[in-house]
């Protein structure tokens, strides 16, 4: 079966709730991207760029809630994802066991065997409710045993945190006076327990693809592979095994994996001029990854890298947008903007009504 990238990215869009069909709630939205950058860009636009209707709070209501939980994800960041997602790609990011590394063990003092009873330890710490940083680390160290790791816990890098959450230990609560402040999963009501890796490795491809693709196995490698340290051939297992539930798709000469569920409408989707304008660091770029050409064009990847603010055309990197008081401005790239004059208005007011001011449009 053919098709092309400006028709499949038309798909996506939609898949995205960026044009047509908006989400109806903020875990709908994350659990459709997978996950949302937390330490970087502006989450809850993104997020709310893609709702029906929305309040400024919403995005901070569900985390608090529970609804959507942050973690440490991708590359090690922090991202916004909901329990089940959470539940899969931790367990993805925990096989590998990082902290069993001989560099690990030495600089730590901590052998395999003691990481069940400093877990134990962390989890007792967190029972009665959220604790700062600096309060979990003081009560984890009174222990004896675990006294010479205060300054690990304490560490602004959170490098020695990171297990805990990958391991089903700990996640972010809204932060304290500014101070990053924790929690225990099992105090978010959906929570389950982390997935089992031979189940989870194939439930974050699905996840994957069904917002990302069609996808080549260069984009799900970049995904799984290099942004949670899956392994490739463990990824590869996991793709072979799935094979009954996947379609080969040739786009435009490149072979692209989807859903067996979604070839048909992916085959039969058409190409879209809309215009959509997104905040820096958004997961339509983010989650296809900057070297993907059909999303970011090669010499305009350096913008999309550092984050500029995004003018999509069919799904396209075509132009960047500030905001200067009441006006987007607008600035064009490779004279992209053709025939986009209303279709950029419509985004500016969607714009307008997520950042609670009424904004008129500048094109330089």
């Amino acid at each position: 079966m053919a098709s092309s990238w400006a028709a499949a990215l038309g798909w996506r869009l939609r898949r995205h709730h960026l044009i047509a069909d908006p989400a109806g709630s903020v875990e709908d939205v994350v659990g459709r991207l997978v996950a949302v950058p937390a330490w970087l860009g502006d989450a809850s636009t993104a997020i709310r760029l893609r709702l029906g209707d929305s309040e400024k709070g919403d995005v901070d209501a569900a985390i608090a809630a529970g609804r959507v939980v942050c973690v440490y994800a991708f590359r090690g960041a922090t991202h916004l994802m909901t329990p089940d997602n959470a539940a899969a790609h931790m367990s993805v990011r925990g096989a590998g066991r990082q902290w069993e590394l001989a560099s690990w063990r030495t600089f730590y003092g901590l052998e395999p065997g003691d990481w069940p009873r400093l877990r134990a330890a962390v989890r007792e710490a967190l029972s009665d409710g959220p604790l700062t940083q600096h309060e979990l680390a003081q009560a984890v160290a009174k222990r004896p045993a675990h006294r010479h790791l205060l300054q690990a816990f304490e560490d602004r890098s959170h490098t020695f945190l990171k297990p805990f959450c990958w391991q089903g230990d700990l996640c972010f609560a809204p932060s304290r006076d500014g101070a990053a402040t924790f929690r225990s999963f099992d105090s978010i009501p959906t929570w389950r327990g982390l997935e089992d890796v031979d189940d989870a490795g194939p439930s974050a491809i699905r996840a994957y693809l069904a917002a990302y693709g069609p996808a080549t196995r260069d984009h799900i490698d970049h995904w799984l592979a290099q942004g949670l340290s899956a392994g490739r051939r463990r990824l590869a297992h996991w793709i072979e095994d799935m094979a009954d539930e996947l379609t080969e798709l040739v786009i435009d000469g490149d072979a692209a994996l989807c859903l067996t569920e979604h070839a048909a409408d992916i085959v039969s989707a058409t190409p879209t001029r809309d215009v959509v304008l997104l905040p820096g660091y958004d997961q339509w770029v983010m989650g296809a990854g900057t070297s993907d050409t059909h999303v970011v064009p090669p010499k305009h990847r350096v913008l999309a890298t550092r984050g500029a603010n995004t003018v999509l055309i069919g799904g396209r990197f075509s132009g960047t947008w500030e905001r200067a008081g009441d006006t987007v401005r607008v600035r064009w790239l490779d004279g992209e903007s053709a025939g986009a004059t209303a279709s950029l208005r419509k985004a500016a007011q969607s714009l307008s009504a997520v950042l609670g001011s009424r904004l008129r449009v500048q094109t330089l």
